[in-house]
C-alpha cells in the first residue's frame, strides 16, 4: 500500500492550476462592458490583443501536451484490468474510469459512497452477506445518469481525502463537467500521490532526505552522472535534445543503446530512439513524442510524468536482478566450498611432508674448513630461505586463507564448521613450522658466524697493510715539513707562520686516532691468530717510533714560533705607540690655540688633563713593553732576533715619551697662564657689572619708609648690603693683586690690563660713597620716625593720665577714697618723671636734620604736647585736693558714727541698771561705774574731735 503521508509540497502546482481556473469567472456571453473609444489606445490595446493571444496559445498547447501525456499513463495502469480511455475529459466525466485508475494504483477497492443513505444500505446488505468486506465495497456504477457520475466521482474524491490528498476546489461536478484545467489538476494530483510521492533517495554528505520533484531530479543528476554534454537541471529545458533520456537507459541498460554515437544536435533522432527503446526494449508506454519534448518550453508535469515510469520500472529490475543473483550464489557456494575442502587436505599434506624432509637436511652442522666453502655452503643456504621456502611460506599463508573462506561460507550459509582430519589442521601445519624456522634459524646464525670470522682476518690483513702504508709516508712528510723555520720578519707573517702550525698540530692531533686505529688492528689480528703477526708487529713498532718523533719535532716548532709571536708583538706595539705619541705631538701639543674666553681655556685644559692621562697611561705601557722586550735579551739558546735590534727599539720609544712628556708639561703651562690671565678678565668684568647693578639700586629714586619699621628695615638691608660691600672689597683686592702679578707675563697685555683695574677700582670708590650717602640718609630717617614714635607714646600716656587726673570718682567710704589717694600719688610721680621728657623734645627737634624740624606739623606737635602736660600737671594737683578733702569728710562720718553707737550703748546700759537699797551694794555699784565714766570722757573727747572736723569742712 502507498504511504498516506500528506503530499502538500507535491500537490502544490496542481493546487496553484485549480485556483487559476476556480478564479476565472465565467463568462458573460450576453453583457459587453466597452471603455470609450480613445484613438490614442489603439496601438497599445492591439499589442495587448496579441500578447493575451500568444499566451493563451502557449496554454492550450501546454494543455493538449498534458492531455496527450495523462491520457497515455491513465491507458498505461488501466491496461492491467482491460480497461482504456480515448479522451481524457470525457471518459472520466462518469466517474467509472476515475475509480478502476485509483483502484490500480494503490491496489485497493474504493469504499462505498453516496451519503448516509448508501452507508445504511451497505451496512444492511454486509449484515446478510457471507463476505461483508466484499459487500462494503461494491463496484462503481455503470449508470448513464449524472447522479451516478457524481456519485463515482465522489467515491474517487473521498478516497483521495481519506489518502490525505489535499484538494481544494475540486468538486464532482467539477469532473462531471469536464473542466480541462480542473481534470488535468486532479490527474496531477493523482501522479504526485502514487507516482512520485514514494521516491525518497538520501544524499551522502549530509544525510537530507528529498522527496517528489526534487528527489526525482537527484535520482536523474545521479543516474546520469558522468556522461558528456548531460546536465539534468529541470524537467524541461535539460530533456529536449533526448540525451537525458539516453543516458537513464543506458545506465541500467547499456547493451540496448550505443550513448557514444548520440549527438547534442540530433536532438529529434534522439528522442526518437529513446522512446521507441523504452517501449520496445523495456515495455515502458510512449507517453511523450518528439515533438511534444523538442520544442522551446517543454511541459514540466509530462517530462515528470514520463520520467517517474522510468524510474518505477529501473527500480523493479534492480529488485528482481538481485533476487535472482541471491539463490544461484548460494548453490555456487555450496559446490565451491566441497571443493575448497578437499583441496585443502591435499596441500595440507605435501606441505607437512615438505617441512620434516627439510629439518632434517638444514639441521647438520658440519662446515668446510675455508673461506671459499663457507661462502658456497652460505649461498646454498641462502637459496633455500629465499627461493624455497618463500613458496612453501606462502602455500603455507594460503592454507590459512582457504581455511578461512571454508569456515565463513559455511558460517555465511548457517551450515556446520568443517574441523581437518587430525594432524592436518592449522595449529598442526604452525608447530611444524615452527621447528622448520628454528632449525633454518640455527643454520644460518653458525654459516654467518664462521664466514664473519674468516672474513674478518682476511679484511684486516688488508686494511692494515694500507693503513701502516699510508701512516708511514705521512710521517715522513710531516717530519720534514715541521723542521724548517722560516716564520717570517713582521707580526703579519709570524702570526700566518702560527696559524700554519697550529693547522699542523690540530692535522696531527687528529691523525693520532689513526695511528691507535693502526694499533689496534695489529693487536686485534694478533688476539686472533693471524699467521703473518710477527711481520705485523714489525710494521707497528715503526709507526709508533716515527709517531714519537714527529710529536717532539713540533712542539720544539711551537716554542719557538711563540717567542718570535710574543717578540713581533712587542714590536707591533711599539710602532702603534710611536705613531701615537707622533699624533699627539703634532694634532694637539703642537697647538698655539690657548682660548679667547675662559670657557674655552678650561675646555682646553680639561682636553690636556685628558691628554696627560693618556701619556701617564701610555708610559706605563712604554715601560711594560721595554721590559718585555729586554727579556728576549735573556733567552739562552734560540734567539728569535738580533738583541741590538731589540736594543734600538727601546731607546727610541723611551726617546719619543721623555719627548712628549716635556711638550705636555710645557702646553699646560701655557694654558695655566691663559686660564689666570681669562679669570682675571672675568672677575673684572664681574665685579664691574656687580658695582653696576648696585649703583643702580642705589642711584634711584627711592623712599626711606613711611613709619619706624619700615626704615628699621630698609636699614637692615642696607646692612646687608653693606656686608656685601666688605666681602666684595676683599675678593676685588684679591684679584687686583693677581692681576698686578700678571703684568710681567707675556701673553698679558699690560694697557688693558692696568685700565681695567683703574676702572674697576674707580667705581668701587664711587659704589663706596654712594652707600655712605644712602646711610647716612636711612640714620635720619630713623631718627625723625624715633622722635615721632617717641612723642606719639609720650602723647598717648599723658592722655592716660589726663583721663585718671580728671576722674569723678572719688570712693565711697574712707578705705576706697585711701586708695583711690594712693593710685593718685602715684600718677602724680609719673607726671613728675615725664616733665624732663617733655623738656627734651625741643632738644631733640633740634637735633634732627633740617628737613625734618623745620617741617610746621612736627612744631606744632611739640606745642600741644607742652599744652598738654600742663593740662595734665594742672588737674593732678586739684584732684589730689579733691581727694583729700573726701578722706577728711569720710573720717568725720567715721568719727560720727563710733560716738552715736557708743552713746546707744551706754543708754542701754544705764537703762538696765538696778539702783541697790543698800549701801554696800550701792559701793558696789560705785565701783562697777567708774571705767563706765572713764568711757564716757573717751566718747566726749571723740565726740568734740568731730565737731571740729564738721566745722572745718564747713568752713
Amino acid at each position: 500500500m502507498a504511504n498516506p503521508a500528506p503530499a502538500r509540497l507535491d500537490n502544490m502546482e496542481a493546487q496553484q492550476q485549480q485556483q487559476q481556473n476556480n478564479n476565472n469567472p465565467p463568462r458573460r456571453e450576453n453583457v459587453e462592458l466597452r471603455p470609450p473609444h480613445r484613438p490614442w489606445d489603439e496601438s497599445t490595446a492591439t499589442a495587448k490583443l496579441f500578447e493575451c493571444s500568444r499566451i493563451k496559445a502557449l496554454a492550450d498547447e501546454r494543455d493538449a501536451v498534458q492531455k496527450k501525456t495523462f491520457t497515455k499513463w491513465v491507458n498505461s495502469h488501466l491496461a492491467q484490468v482491460s480497461c482504456r480511455i480515448s479522451d481524457l475529459y470525457t471518459d472520466l466525466r462518469d466517474g467509472y474510469m476515475l475509480t478502476k485508475l485509483l483502484e490500480v494504483l494503490s491496489g485497493e477497492q474504493l469504499a462505498c459512497g453516496g451519503g448516509p443513505l448508501g452507508q445504511t444500505l451497505a451496512l444492511a446488505l454486509s449484515s446478510l452477506c457471507p463476505f461483508p468486506d466484499a459487500c462494503l465495497k461494491p463496484k462503481p456504477t455503470r449508470g448513464r445518469m449524472r447522479i451516478h457520475s457524481l456519485e463515482n466521482v465522489d467515491k474517487a474524491l473521498q478516497f483521495l481525502k481519506e489518502q490525505r490528498v489535499h484538494l481544494e476546489n475540486v468538486g464532482s461536478h467539477d469532473i462531471v463537467d469536464g473542466n480541462h484545467r480542473l481534470t488535468l489538476g486532479l490527474i496531477w494530483t493523482i501522479i504526485l500521490r502514487f507516482q512520485i510521492q514514494v521516491i525518497k533517495i538520501e544524499t551522502e554528505d549530509n544525510r537530507e532526505t528529498r522527496s517528489a520533484k526534487d528527489a526525482l531530479l537527484l535520482w536523474c543528476q545521479m543516474k546520469t552522472a558522468g556522461y558528456p554534454e548531460v546536465n539534468i537541471q529541470n524537467f524541461t529545458t535539460s530533456w529536449r535534445d533526448g540525451l537525458a533520456f539516453n543516458a537513464l537507459i543506458h545506465r541500467h541498460r547499456p547493451d540496448i543503446i550505443d550513448f557514444r554515437k548520440l549527438t547534442k544536435s540530433n536532438a529529434a533522432f534522439n528522442l526518437q530512439q529513446a522512446f521507441n527503446t523504452a517501449e520496445q526494449q523495456l515495455g515502458l508506454a510512449r507517453l511523450l513524442d518528439p515533438e511534444d519534448v523538442n520544442m522551446e518550453n517543454p511541459d514540466e508535469k509530462s517530462i515528470i510524468t514520463y520520467v517517474v515510469s522510468f524510474y518505477h520500472y529501473f527500480s523493479k529490475m534492480k529488485a528482481l536482478a538481485v533476487e535472482g543473483k541471491r539463490v544461484g550464489k548460494v548453490l555456487d557456494q555450496v559446490l565451491e566450498t566441497e571443493k575448497i575442502i578437499e583441496r585443502y587436505e591435499a596441500l595440507a599434506s605435501e606441505l607437512l611432508e615438505w617441512i620434516e624432509l627439510t629439518i632434517g637436511i638444514i639441521s647438520s652442522q658440519k662446515f668446510a674448513n675455508s673461506l671459499a666453502g663457507v661462502q658456497q655452503q652460505l649461498q646454498a643456504f641462502t637459496a633455500f630461505c629465499t627461493l624455497e621456502k618463500p613458496v612453501k611460506f606462502q602455500e603455507k599463508g594460503n592454507l590459512e586463507v582457504l581455511l578461512f573462506s571454508i569456515q565463513s561460507k559455511l558460517r555465511a550459509s548457517n551450515r556446520k564448521l568443517y574441523v581437518p582430519r587430525e594432524g592436518r589442521s592449522i595449529s598442526d601445519i604452525n608447530k611444524a613450522w615452527s621447528r622448520l624456522e628454528k632449525a633454518e634459524h640455527e643454520r644460518g646464525v653458525a654459516l654467518r658466524n664462521e664466514l664473519i670470522r674468516q672474513e674478518k682476518l682476511e679484511l684486516l690483513a688488508q686494511r692494515f697493510d694500507h693503513k701502516a702504508a699510508m701512516r708511514e709516508t705521512w710521517l715522513s712528510e710531516n717530519q720534514r715539513l715541521v723542521s724548517q723555520d722560516n716564520f717570517g720578519y713582521d707580526l703579519p707573517a709570524v702570526e700566518a707562520a702560527m696559524k700554519k702550525h697550529e693547522a699542523i698540530e690540530a692535522d696531527i692531533s687528529s691523525y693520532q686516532e689513526r695511528i691507535q686505529a693502526v694499533v689496534d688492528l695489529a693487536q686485534e689480528m694478533e688476539s686472533e691468530g693471524y699467521y703473518d703477526s710477527r711481520r705485523i708487529e714489525a710494521q707497528k713498532s715503526n709507526i709508533l717510533r716515527q709517531w714519537g718523533l714527529l710529536t717532539e719535532l713540533v712542539g720544539a716548532r711551537r716554542a719557538r714560533l711563540e717567542q718570535n709571536v710574543a717578540l713581533q708583538k712587542v714590536f707591533q706595539e711599539m710602532v702603534y705607540m710611536i705613531d701615537w705619541m707622533d699624533e699627539m705631538q703634532q694634532a694637539q701639543l703642537a697647538s698655539k690655540e690657548f682660548g679667547k674666553h675662559l670657557l674655552e681655556v678650561e675646555d682646553l685644559l680639561q682636553k690636556q688633563s685628558l691628554l696627560e692621562a693618556d701619556v701617564s697611561a701610555q708610559s706605563e705601557r712604554v715601560q711594560t713593553l721595554n721590559a718585555a722586550a729586554l727579556k728576549f735579551l735573556e733567552l739562552a739558546g734560540y734567539q728569535p732576533c738580533d738583541p741590538q735590534i731589540v736594543c734600538n727599539r727601546v731607546s727610541h720609544v723611551q726617546s719619543c715619551l721623555e719627548q712628549l712628556q716635556a711638550l705636555a708639561a710645557k702646553r699646560r703651562k701655557e694654558l695655566e697662564a691663559s686660564r689666570q690671565l681669562w679669570a682675571f678678565f672675568q672677575e673684572m668684568e664681574e665685579a664691574e657689572a656687580w658695582v653696576r647693578e648696585k649703583e643702580r639700586i642705589l642711584s634711584s629714586p627711592q623712599s626711606y619708609g613711611k613709619d619706624l619699621s619700615g626704615v628699621v628695615r630698609l636699614l637692615s638691608k642696607h646692612n646687608i648690603l653693606l656686608g656685601e660691600l666688605g666681602g666684595r672689597r676683599a675678593l676685588l683686592q684679591t684679584a687686583l693683586k693677581r692681576g698686578e702679578q700678571l703684568l710681567p707675563q707675556k701673553r698679558a697685555a699690560p694697557g688693558p690690563l692696568q685700565e681695567k683695574c683703574r676702572e674697576v677700582r674707580l667705581r668701587w670708590k664711587a659704589l663706596e660713597r654712594l652707600a655712605g650717602a644712602h646711610s647716612q640718609r636711612l640714620q635720619e630717617a630713623l631718627s625723625f620716625f624715633q622722635f615721632s614714635a617717641d612723642t606719639d607714646d609720650l602723647v598717648a600716656w599723658l592722655q592716660d593720665a589726663y583721663r585718671l587726673a580728671s576722674s569723678d570718682d572719688f570712693g565711697h567710704d574712707e578705705h576706697s577714697t585711701q586708695s583711690l589717694v594712693k593710685k593718685h600719688r602715684g600718677v602724680a610721680e609719673e607726671v613728675d618723671k615725664h616733665r624732663a621728657a617733655v623738656l627734651a623734645l625741643r632738644r631733640q627737634l633740634a637735633a634732627l636734620a633740617p628737613e625734618y624740624h623745620e617741617l610746621v606739623d612736627v612744631q606744632i606737635r611739640i606745642v600741644e604736647v607742652e599744652q598738654l602736660y600742663g593740662e595734665v600737671a594742672e588737674v593732678a594737683v586739684l584732684r589730689r585736693q579733691w581727694l583729700q578733702d573726701a578722706l577728711a569728710v569720710y573720717r568725720m562720718f567715721s568719727e560720727v558714727n563710733a560716738c552715736e553707737v557708743w552713746i546707744d550703748e551706754k543708754e542701754q546700759w544705764l537703762n538696765r541698771m538696778d539702783v541697790p537699797q543698800k549701801l554696800e551694794d550701792v559701793e558696789v555699784v560705785q565701783h562697777r561705774r567708774v571705767p563706765g565714766l572713764g568711757l564716757t570722757r573717751w566718747g566726749w573727747g571723740r565726740t568734740a574731735q568731730a565737731g571740729v572736723r564738721v566745722r572745718g569742712l564747713g568752713c
